[in-house]
């Protein structure tokens, strides 16, 4: 089993990432978001406007503006950015009988898949995006060259219980 994140919440916490790279730097430009982390610049918006709609980004239009983080990056935790786009983390079908998780009545799995489940929250919600970028900073001292999204991302959950 692979804990799979969705093209939308991929596309966001790079999103993200790069702002919080860039956090107090003033706002960001679509189009260099999107090519420094290797997103689709027309999908960019879409996923930018749910951030702004989640209270996470800003936005203004015209000459001077683009998107910034509304918090501090390390006040800015991966978990609400997934959710931002994702819609709240949990398990939505039941591994036994492959119907809907039916958290009202306990199948034999249910108690270690929610184990799982809550480990897997937990730990989104305690990394935060200053986090990431301190992570960022540390792999491309150490490659010489800055890294960029690219691909599938293992970050977040294939929805599953």
């Amino acid at each position: 089993m692979r804990v799979q994140l969705g093209r939308k919440g991929d596309y966001a916490i790079r999103a993200a990432v790069d702002l919080a790279r860039h956090d107090g730097a003033g706002r960001r430009k679509t189009r260099h978001i999107a090519e420094a982390m290797g997103v689709p610049e027309s999908y960019l918006p879409s996923i930018l406007g749910q951030l702004v709609a989640a209270g996470l980004v800003s936005s203004l239009a015209g000459r001077d503006g683009g998107y910034a983080l509304v918090h501090p990056a390390a006040e800015t935790t991966l978990l609400q950015v997934v959710e931002a786009v994702e819609g709240e983390v949990e398990l939505v079908r039941c591994v036994l009988t492959g119907g809907p998780c039916g958290w009202e009545t306990e199948c034999a799995v249910h108690r270690f898949w929610a184990a799982a489940q809550d480990a897997f929250r937990d730990q989104l919600a305690a990394a935060s995006l200053a986090d990431v970028v301190d992570v960022d900073r540390g792999l491309t001292a150490a490659s010489g060259s800055p890294r960029r999204g690219r691909g599938q991302s293992d970050v977040a959950p294939d929805a599953g219980g």
